[in-house]
């Protein structure tokens, strides 16, 4: 068994437990692994060990990555090819869009309006409906993106009105700290704020995840709730 293999079953095994102390379903999580820090033969690795949600931070290196897999994906025997989802997870600037738009299936990172709107634009152009999640700023760092929590209900409102943008759900990072409390306070946050929008029928039925929890906090992530793991490091490591 490889170091990843190795890292991939410790990941899978505390999430089965995560799941169990918070009485969820493994199921219900999709894990996305987070390529930035990878080798092509590492994310080759993580793809051919059956990882099929792969995510990144840049658009540039997504574009280049997802290339290198697909060609990877396209040499394996058809009994092995899986389709691969990816997963635009850094901050998007909006002259980056299409670019990002050809290769993610999930924008996590939607943070105001005008990019939202930019997205809607060129959804509209492609003939297709851009699914999105909106980021939010529940730690309060002034180094983060993200929408703040008290702005993000008017946010939700004014993006359900754009025609070929799919607002799926919220994304958010925990703060930069070792204090659990504090990260378990910013998630708990995070599901409120999700429980609310849906109670309040602010968003649609499409609005059903919740994307939080990385290589350091990811088990306290499951117990809030989440529903998308990005995890890098604690794989490639």
């Amino acid at each position: 068994m490889s170091r990843i293999e190795e890292n991939l079953k410790v990941i899978n095994d505390k999430i089965s437990r995560a799941c169990e102390k918070a009485g969820r379903y493994v199921e219900e999580i999709k894990l996305v692994v987070v390529t930035k820090s990878a080798t092509p033969e590492q994310i080759k690795e993580v793809v051919g060990l059956g990882c099929t949600e792969l995510g990144e931070n840049r658009v540039q290196h997504l574009k280049k990555v997802a290339e290198d897999v697909a060609g990877y994906v396209a040499e394996l025997p058809a009994a092995k090819r899986k389709k691969i989802n990816w997963h635009m997870i850094g901050h998007l600037q909006r002259n980056k869009v299409k670019q990002a738009m050809e290769t993610a299936s999930l924008i996590h990172s939607v943070d105001t309006l005008r990019l939202a709107e930019e997205i809607n634009s060129i959804a509209a152009k492609m003939g297709v409906k851009t699914k999105i999640l909106m980021e939010i700023n529940a730690a309060e760092e002034v180094q983060k993106y993200g929408v703040p929590i008290g702005a993000a209900i008017h946010l939700a409102e004014q993006i359900e009105t754009l025609s070929n943008v799919e607002l799926c759900g919220l994304m958010a990072m925990g703060p930069l700290t070792e204090d659990e409390s504090q990260i378990r306070l910013c998630f708990s946050r995070v599901r409120e704020l999700f429980i609310e929008m849906r109670g309040e029928k602010v968003v649609g039925k499409q609005f059903r995840e919740i994307s939080m929890g990385m290589s350091n906090d990811y088990h306290i992530a499951i117990e809030e709730g989440t529903t998308i793991l990005r995890i890098g490091s604690a794989i490639f490591s």
